[in-house]
């Protein structure tokens, strides 16, 4: 027997919705990884960008529990000595509403070159609307 491999360029992408309002953020999140990924195709393979296009709106109703809006602490280097900036998922979440969700869907997905190609496949929305309309986003329910 003899493995296929299709050709990214060969590969039918598909555009998917998920609507993130009163869900928890992980699951949307992880959802949307797998997806991105291309996970849910039997023409996966991890080495190559097989992935669907991801549309994420209601991102800043994600539901967080356990206290984590106060307690889940992001972290990020300014590039300067003692430039390490911490803030709660509330402060974050306040200034720039996607930012969460992309924080972990980008968590789930490779840390290379290729991740940061999937994660350009995943389109974050704060509000209900996205200008992805033409392409037709068949949704998601989790």
């Amino acid at each position: 027997m003899e493995t296929i491999f299709v050709k990214e360029y060969e590969q039918a992408r598909k555009w998917y919705v998920i609507d993130a309002a009163g869900k928890p953020m992980g699951r949307v999140a992880a959802k949307a990884a797998a997806i991105a990924r291309g996970k849910n195709k039997p023409t996966y393979t991890k080495n190559q960008l097989m992935g669907d296009y991801v549309v994420i709106i209601n991102a800043e109703k994600a539901a967080v529990t356990g206290g984590k809006e106060t307690k889940k602490l992001y972290h990020h280097y300014t590039g300067y000595a003692g430039g390490l900036v911490t803030q709660t998922y509330a402060k974050l979440s306040e200034k720039h509403p996607t930012d969460p969700m992309k924080l972990a869907v980008a968590g789930m997905l490779p840390h290379n070159r290729l991740g940061r190609k999937m994660m350009d496949n995943v389109k974050i929305y704060a509000g209900a609307e996205h200008p992805h309309a033409a392409q037709n986003p068949q949704p998601i329910e989790l």
